[in-house]
């Protein structure tokens, strides 16, 4: 348990800098000084523990999270208790149920942790804030949300037209650093396959690269 506590502590003492994000809006455009403090003063930290959830059916998403550390997916269950994965985010990544958090309506998705997650987020009404106050984060994101919705729109299109194996490789191309941070009934659940469909794609695929 002591090792577990120290590096739960370590997570904590993380949420204390926004430097992660402040690199990561850099790159795009370079930020003045003004920029980076409204950017320390807007965005607060958070810290999800494993299973914890961000965001659950039913609420409004009231927060747009940029992930520090650790992993969160946004999903939903349907009638038969079948999980459905749209989105993993870790390290540098955006997560929110977009609908909900820009509409102010109920969100019919969860976003829960798969790992301790140190985030970074904001609320709608701050982010509203920023815009006006700098307008160039207007601008970052909307190339954010560009992108996000051209990534959904390739997703979208391998679930109608790709075959699993297609969609495997896809993920292993989009996610190669988690692929042994999630399970197989994750990885599956993202895929749209059920586990033992996915493993013997798996099977194949090594038996090919023998």
């Amino acid at each position: 348990m002591i090792p577990h506590s120290i590096n739960l502590m370590n997570k904590v003492s993380e949420t204390n800098s926004s430097q992660p994000l402040l690199d990561y809006f850099s790159k795009l455009i370079p930020l003045n000084q003004t920029e980076k403090d409204l950017v320390q003063s807007k965005f607060q930290p958070h810290l999800f523990l494993k299973k914890q959830f961000a965001l659950q059916h039913g609420d409004v998403c009231q927060y747009f999270d940029f992930v520090v550390r650790g992993c969160l997916r946004l999903y939903k269950v349907d009638e038969k208790g079948v999980y459905h994965i749209l989105q993993f985010a870790t390290e540098n990544n955006w997560i929110s149920d977009l609908a909900s958090f820009h509409k102010m309506t109920k969100s019919t998705f969860n976003i829960d942790a798969l790992e301790d997650t140190v985030v970074l987020r904001v609320s709608h009404s701050e982010l509203i804030d920023l815009y006006i106050k700098a307008p160039k984060f207007d601008r970052i994101f909307r190339v954010l949300l560009e992108n996000h919705f051209m990534q959904q729109q390739e997703r979208i299109g391998q679930l109608f037209s790709s075959t699993a194996e297609e969609r495997y490789q896809s993920f292993l191309d989009t996610y190669p650093h988690l692929l042994n941070r999630l399970s197989q009934v994750q990885i599956a659940a993202y895929l749209g396959v059920t586990p033992e469909f996915l493993s013997r794609i798996r099977g194949r695929i090594a038996k090919n690269d023998r």
